[in-house]
């Protein structure tokens, strides 16, 4: 079924329906982008809300998520956020896949209604002219046939009349029979026009309107198709966002989950534990006897209690709650702080000379692992001039021995603040290759500044502290590849260190180029060396 058949004669209806249609589409534009504004003001709030409630750089709030309830509930905050920017998504996907496209489409409803109904009325218009055509020769047909009947009267009654002359009486019959051949040509025309019209009418309401409506029809039918896709997809828009909003909350739940009450007072108690031993009982003061006891106490040694620390009289109280103690509490009236970490309780301060040693390890491993590539590539520059002017380390080298040097004394003076807060004094263990780097640079194997050998070792204390390890290093277990790498050029591999190879030789990769131009490399017989790195192609394992 169709407009153009069952409708033919409700052209006002269909233009109402039409344009009830477009103004729906309208409507439903406007309520999603009403929609989106709702969407991209609540992802605002949220991520204004998360902002508020996250805590600043330095702050003692940050300090705080060491705690594992408040790390969740950054974590938490985190995934808020994360779940804000899901909520712009939808918005803007809205706003691109239904508001814009729907606005688009609409404009061309518009105009190929407009176009529909302007063909319509230019249909009618022209039927209408026909039409006046039609009833113009009509009354012309009318008009010229009654003239006729007139003068036919009119002859014949001349006719009969005996006093009308022959002339007067051939007069009258000519201007009948001219009447008479008028009002003949006006039927003829008329005959003609309403044959035109009928014929035209005829194409308008069986072919050109019901066309039209047809065309409106389907108009309409894509306009509501259109506008069901744009229902489902409002709701795919939210559907495709879910599992991202699914793991938003998840992460909420982990952050729950990870909260860890036993591990946070663990953490409490490494932070501010002071190592003190409590305070002892109170001496019996015998005033009676006139003995002006003083304190013998002068060690050297750690504060046995807050009250040495503060420098307080033993022979009073040390509360804990009262006003007064608050005073006097550690964290207002800590002293300056000290190189030595002598201003901490016992416990903090062990920890922080623990702390201190592991930096200055890990910084001095940086300079052994720098000074032994320096001695490599001198070692190369010296047997192939053509790479380098071995002259040119001859600075580096120097400051990264006194570097090293440098770090020693620093460590050696860490270690034994350590061992007398009662600490373990342990040091870090380096690699073998960088140890023996350390020892060479630092005695028969230091560079001057001008690039020759010097001979004169540089005695150290420190040494005997990495001298022990040493057999250890000899046994430690060959590290496994990280990765393959094949020979581009021949290299000898005649300094210490270094290994040949051959062109297309395919080598293990032990450990990477670390910035200076080398690559530790293995062969299947266990041969380790160092080769240039420009001199293979690396692939490392993923």
């Amino acid at each position: 079924m169709d407009w153009g058949t069952e409708l033919w004669d409700q052209y006002d209806v269909i233009e109402k329906h039409t344009q009830s249609g477009l103004d729906l589409v309208e409507k439903y534009v406007k309520f999603v982008k009403e929609r989106t504004e709702i969407e991209q003001n609540y992802a605002k709030q949220l991520r204004n809300l998360s902002k508020k409630y996250c805590p600043k750089r330095g702050s003692k709030e940050e300090q705080e998520c060491r705690f594992s309830n408040h790390q969740s509930f950054l974590d938490i905050l985190n995934e808020m956020n994360d779940y804000a920017g899901q909520r712009e998504l939808i918005a803007e996907n809205m706003m691109m896949n239904i508001c814009i496209e729907l606005t688009k489409y609409l404009q061309e409803l518009k105009l190929e209604r407009k176009t529909h109904l302007s063909d319509g009325k230019k249909a009618q218009q022209s039927l209408e002219s026909t039409y006046k055509q039609l009833d113009n020769s009509k009354k012309r047909f009318e008009r010229e046939w009654r003239e006729a009947e007139k003068t036919a009267q009119y002859a014949e009654k001349t006719d009969q009349d005996i006093n009308a002359t022959k002339a007067d009486v051939e007069k009258a019959k000519q201007q009948a029979h001219m009447r008479m051949h008028i009002a003949e040509e006006c039927k003829n025309d008329y005959a003609a026009q309403l044959q035109k019209y009928n014929k035209e009418q005829n194409q308008f309401y069986f072919t050109d309107m019901p066309l039209i409506f047809n065309k409106l029809q389907d108009m309409d039918e894509k306009r509501v198709r259109k506008l069901a896709q744009t229902y489902i997809l409002f709701a795919d828009t939210e559907r495709h966002v879910m599992p991202i909003i699914g793991k938003c909350l998840e992460g909420i739940t982990r952050a729950g989950t990870n909260v860890n009450e036993k591990n946070d007072s663990l953490v409490l108690i490494e932070q501010h534990k002071s190592g003190f031993e409590r305070p002892g009982d109170l001496e019996f003061e015998d005033y009676s006897q006139g003995i002006n006891r003083a304190s013998s106490d002068s060690s050297l040694g750690t504060p046995k209690g807050p009250l040495d620390l503060l420098g307080k009289n033993k022979s009073k109280p040390f509360w804990l709650f009262s006003k007064k103690s608050k005073k006097y509490s550690l964290e207002r009236i800590t002293p300056a702080a000290s190189e030595d970490f002598g201003h901490l309780p016992p416990e903090q301060r062990r920890k922080r000379l623990q702390q201190k040693i592991d930096d200055l390890s890990k910084e001095l491993q940086k300079e052994l692992d720098q000074s032994e590539a320096l001695g490599k590539m001198k070692d190369v520059y010296e047997k192939n001039p053509q790479m380098g002017d071995p002259a040119c380390l001859a600075p580096q080298i120097n400051q990264t021995t006194q570097n090293i040097e440098r770090l020693r004394g620093e460590l050696n003076k860490y270690e034994s603040w350590l061992a007398g807060a009662g600490g373990r004094g342990e040091t870090l263990r380096y690699s073998t290759y960088s140890t023996h780097s350390l020892n060479n640079n630092s005695g028969n194997n230091v560079y001057s500044p001008d690039g020759a050998h010097s001979d004169e070792s540089t005695p150290d204390a420190s040494q005997a502290i990495y001298a022990e390890f040493d057999d250890d290093f000899e046994e430690e277990e060959m590290s496994s590849p990280i990765g393959q790498c094949t020979a581009l050029y021949n290299f000898p591999g005649s300094s210490e260190g270094t290994i040949s190879m051959q062109e297309g030789e395919v080598l293990a990769v032990v450990e990477e180029d670390k910035g200076d131009g080398w690559t530790r490399v293995r062969r299947n017989n266990g041969d380790e060396g160092y080769i240039p790195t420009s001199y293979a192609t690396i692939n490392l394992n993923k």
